[in-house]
């Protein structure tokens, strides 16, 4: 019997963790700020937190907003809360006051976990939300006092100030007053929520998306049997620089540290050069990122300083990955990068399989506990395999309504042949047995009656060896319907290289009605909090260009 042979969807979060901290008390469960820290003591953190915040009032489906970065005492805060039936919302430690202001609101939330360095975001919102509990933590809190007294000393820890209050509890002290025995409370997997998030807010205010423990235990169990011959259970090591406040990286970490009792080494930033060190020190062997992430990697001009030869397996998500940044990193590491797709509504999606090479033109084959359905989006019917159709996915553990929120319920989730399907937004193809990414349908170009893909267009651009960004558009044109544009950022090093250089460049990969029309430079480009790339921004701010010039 394997660790993967006793998988089922009726099942809490927290349960299976605690499952494996029985079977491997001693293994390294997460190596955080170069401390490791056993099955054995991320069990002990979450039982004193769960019976803290107990203790300080919260009760089955509060909601707590989990305001802090990747760091050991998220960990131990998302697992104690869940146990208690209290919900985690787990939002962006970068978000200013006004942003989780709104979603503390929204949520309804009762209590916040929060980094010292936020706290004043947390005193400006308190007096607007229901929020009677703070909870503070430092990064450095859980670390020994000798690597706390270095990192102070030379300004290594990010410090703020905490104004002492009744409703204001430091982490470490709950850690030290209370004992690991947590109240037994009657939840039911199916119904329990494990968690509330909030998407990227692309389309005005975020809306929140409520997640019950078998919506997310159902497609760990899909990753685990998926790579069930490939993931060494208590043996690979697993670095995690992608927040954990996203579905993405939340998943991988549950089904890996979680489902496989993988040690996990945690990074509460994404820094380049510190991930390829970690990689090194701890001879990580699993890998996640974006693909942004991996151009970066590749075009360290470190690179070659360490030692990545432990790497097995890596995935990518969030974005469409450059078919030269996977061939690349293949030629590099002889590693290929195997895609995940998913979506806060649904959870995990689709994998590439493990049996056979990856593509970066698709998204994987889409997970058994996951149904969907590729559809005409204007009729709703059902389109031949091979033809580029909206992506419909549906599934018997997830819930399909977002948090108080009826009208965006409306538009994204809709009821067909007695069942209610998530409209992803994407436009996709089926190729075979997997699904092959198109457009995002809101990112789509329409010209001279061509659906022209933005992505793909970006894709081409950032395989030029100047080009480390791009972002395309449709400007729109009476006579052709939308003119592409696309915003390129050039290396710093970039000699020689100007628009009529891209625009040749794309006449060789692209057909003739994809090439861009216009290309303009640009130091950055307009992202999301999770990284994602606005195109919509691009779009506005080129309308309200258009209309100057007309009022001009």
């Amino acid at each position: 019997m394997t660790i993967f042979d006793e998988l089922s969807d009726d099942e809490f979060l927290f349960t299976r963790f605690e499952r494996n901290c029985e079977r491997f008390p001693e293994q390294t469960a997460v190596i955080y700020l170069g401390e490791k820290f056993s099955f054995a003591q991320l069990k002990e953190m979450m039982d004193r937190f769960a019976t803290a915040v107990h203790d300080l009032g919260l009760r089955i489906n509060d909601r707590v907003i989990l305001y802090a970065p990747n760091c050991i005492q998220w960990m131990a805060a998302y697992f104690g809360l869940q146990k208690i039936g209290a919900v985690p919302v787990p939002v962006s430690p970068i978000y200013t006051a006004f942003e989780v202001e709104y979603m503390a609101q929204h949520s309804g939330a009762k209590a916040i976990i929060c980094q010292d360095t936020n706290f004043g975001y947390v005193k400006q919102l308190l007096p607007q939300t229901d929020i009677e509990t703070i909870i503070v933590l430092n990064l450095a809190d859980m670390l020994p006092r000798w690597k706390k007294a270095i990192g102070y000393l030379f300004d290594r820890v990010p410090t703020g100030k905490v104004a002492p209050a009744d409703h204001v509890h430091r982490f470490p002290d709950l850690m030290r007053r209370y004992p690991p025995t947590p109240p037994a409370v009657q939840l039911n997997p199916r119904q329990q929520l494990a968690y509330i998030l909030y998407t990227g807010g692309t389309t005005g205010f975020p809306k929140g998306v409520p997640g019950t423990h078998t919506g997310m235990v159902s497609f760990l169990n899909d990753v685990a049997r998926l790579y069930a011959d490939c993931i060494r259970p208590a043996e690979d090591v697993f670095l995690l620089v992608n927040p954990l406040f996203h579905i993405m990286a939340n998943g991988m970490f549950l089904a890996l540290g979680l489902n496989a009792a993988c040690a996990t080494v945690l990074m509460p930033q994404p820094h380049v050069d510190a991930a390829l060190a970690a990689i090194q020190q701890h001879r990580a062997t699993t890998f996640l990122g974006v693909p942004a992430l991996y151009r970066m990697i590749l075009e360290n001009d470190r690179l070659d300083t360490y030692d990545l030869s432990s790497l097995r397996l890596c995935w990518s998500g969030g974005d469409t990955l450059p078919q030269a940044v996977f061939r690349r990193w293949q030629e590099k590491f002889g590693v290929q990068i195997f895609q995940v797709y998913g979506s806060t509504e649904v959870g995990f999606v689709s994998m590439s399989p493990p049996d056979k090479e990856p593509s970066p033109r698709t998204i994987g084959a889409i997970l058994p506990s996951r149904r969907f359905r590729i559809v005409d989006p204007e009729t709703l019917q059902d389109i031949p395999d091979g033809e580029t159709g909206e992506l419909l996915i549906t599934s018997d553990h997830i819930l399909t309504e977002y948090w108080r929120n009826p009208e965006e319920t409306a538009r994204s989730f809709l009821q067909l042949n007695g069942e209610i399907w998530y409209r992803t937004g994407d436009y996709v193809q089926l190729r075979g047995d997997e699904v092959g990414f198109v457009e995002r349908s809101d990112d789509l170009i329409k010209y001279k009656g061509y659906r022209v893909s933005a992505s793909e267009i970006e894709a081409a651009l950032q395989d030029h060896t100047a080009v480390i960004g791009a972002c395309v558009v449709g400007v729109p044109d009476e006579r052709v319907g939308e003119r592409i544009k696309a915003l390129v950022i050039l290396r710093e090093d970039a000699r020689g290289v100007g628009s009529a250089d891209l625009t040749n460049w794309c006449r060789k990969r692209l057909a003739p009605y994809k090439v861009p029309h216009y290309i303009e430079f640009r130091d950055m480009l307009p992202k999301s909090k999770v990284g994602k790339l606005l195109r919509r921004e691009v779009r506005d701010e080129e309308k309200r260009r258009q209309d100057k010039g007309k009022a001009g």
